[in-house]
């Protein structure tokens, strides 16, 4: 099993989700909405305190549990949707999950 998480800019929700429901036992996400920066080259300069606190941008946070056969086509489908080309796009990243369990299954 892979957990697969990516923050995307809100704006591409609606074409992920879309794409999603095209695909054959999808088993379904988590959004939250968080915000963000970057690394910026070199040293910022902010003139007052609430600029420097206020320099985070809106995204979402997708969260997925899914086999590893499905992989590929995740990725494939967040970063076909949520690609732009342009700094601030997003990241995505997979981590192993083990064990894995529903709570909705009866334990074995």
């Amino acid at each position: 099993m892979k957990e697969i998480k990516a923050i995307v800019r809100p704006t591409k929700l609606h074409k992920i989700r879309d794409a999603f429901r095209q695909l054959p036992g999808f088993p379904g996400m988590n959004i939250s909405y968080v915000e963000g920066c970057s690394a910026h080259a070199g040293e910022e300069q902010h003139e007052t305190l609430k600029e420097e606190l206020t320099d985070f941008t809106k995204k979402l946070r997708i969260e997925i549990v899914a086999s590893d056969e499905m992989l590929d086509d995740i990725l494939s489908i967040i970063h076909r949707n949520a690609h732009t080309g342009q700094s601030g796009d997003g990241v995505l990243w997979v981590t192993d999950v083990q064990p894995f369990r529903r709570l909705c299954s009866t334990p074995t």
